[in-house]
């Protein structure tokens, strides 16, 4: 794995359209550096998710390229999406297993790192209920916790807290930057959502309306793991001004 602070993984003159026509990225510059947490900020339908898919190579590049700095091994990278997609069917600690069931490891090996990864999220004593037993905050914590079970270097995150009560939103914003902190991962986190975005991040991609592309850069240099009293901080608000004022700015830039 690259040091922290190199570059990972490049998208150079990225764009991407679909088969109806639309064009949701153009003109895509951006790097994704070892031990950052990135987030792209931007409005609804301005690309964020579709460039997501293009660093997961869940999707491939109309024009442009993606190119990853090293050889990545599978497992290296972890996706949570909006909704926590679980299979209802099965327990706690089934979903979360299922990408190690994929790739065929074997049972003891399988018990201990879900054991850990439930841990990390703070379910530890779910392993036996159903996605209908919990609460939508503790289904996402179980989406983060098949994630990690791989043991991901990189983590993407689309829109996870979203469709959240803003309570729960907090409480999980603060576990997930002490949870990233705290494995030096690298983070790559879409929201529409400044006060999320400023509260994450040590760097916002703001991007425009599609096509998207990058319109302004802010490096966020308050130290981290960050707490509540950085939420109520001048410091974070001048921080979420700033940011207001750039996806303003950006939200009225012609394609």
């Amino acid at each position: 794995m690259p040091a922290r602070g190199a570059t990972i993984v490049s998208l150079k003159d990225v764009g991407k359209s679909f088969a109806n026509g639309t064009e949701a990225i153009a003109r895509l510059d951006l790097d994704v550096r070892a031990g950052e947490f990135l987030t792209l900020l931007g409005p609804s339908g301005c690309g964020k998710s579709t460039a997501l898919r293009l660093i997961a190579s869940l999707a491939a590049p109309s024009r442009g390229t993606v190119a990853w700095s090293h050889a990545r091994k599978p497992g290296d990278i972890g996706f949570v999406f909006q909704e926590p997609t679980l299979m209802p069917w099965a327990t706690v600690a089934k979903n979360v297993a299922l990408p190690l069931d994929l790739r065929g490891a074997t049972e003891a090996d399988t018990r201990g790192r879900v054991s850990e990864a439930l841990a990390r999220v703070g379910l530890t004593g779910f392993e036996n209920a159903y996605p209908r037993e919990l609460s939508g905050g503790m289904k996402m914590r179980v989406s983060i916790a098949r994630a990690l079970v791989t043991n991901a270097t990189v983590l993407l995150m689309d829109e996870p807290f979203a469709a959240l009560d803003e309570i729960t939103r907090f409480k999980l914003n603060n576990d997930l930057m002490a949870l990233a902190h705290s494995l030096g991962m690298t983070v790559v986190f879409v929201t529409h959502s400044v006060f999320e975005s400023v509260f994450l991040s040590t760097r916002i991609v703001v991007m425009t309306s599609r096509p998207g592309r990058v319109f302004a850069e802010l490096d966020v240099d308050a130290p981290t793991p960050r707490s509540e009293a950085f939420r109520t901080s001048p410091e974070y608000s001048s921080y979420c001004r700033r940011a207001s004022e750039a996806l303003q700015a950006a939200i009225g830039v012609a394609s």
